[in-house]
């Protein structure tokens, strides 16, 4: 299956919960809750002395808003993005979020997060 030919709503009901979770995890420093829907080849990229020095040495990693904005999605391959705006909790401003989604083992997995 190729998750481009879902719908957006479709495509929403994982994507806002990925996410949500990601922000929890990512304030709460827990590196295997934040991976657990990570693809393979995602996990591999994003080993946890990598992720553990980005908890412990960043502002904005562990202070996000759980309030967010959906933007938009892109879709291309077999891929989709996920673009929403992020606020920090002690960092004034905002951030474009990142979240790329597809299909691994006919489960649809994070295959990129990132706030810019």
């Amino acid at each position: 299956m190729n998750i481009i030919e879902k719908t957006d709503e479709e495509i929403l009901e994982a994507a806002h919960p990925f996410w949500d979770d990601l922000i929890k995890y990512s304030n709460n420093k827990n590196y295997g809750a934040f991976t657990r829907n990570f693809s393979s080849a995602m996990k591999l990229a994003a080993n946890e002395v990598e992720i553990g020095k980005q908890f412990a040495k960043s502002e904005l990693t562990k202070n996000l808003s759980v309030e967010y904005e959906y933007l938009g999605m892109i879709r291309r391959g077999e891929h989709v993005t996920v673009l929403y705006k992020q606020t920090n909790m002690k960092k004034p401003g905002e951030w474009l979020g990142r979240l790329v989604l597809g299909y691994e083992d006919d489960e649809i997995k994070i295959f990129g997060a990132t706030l810019f």
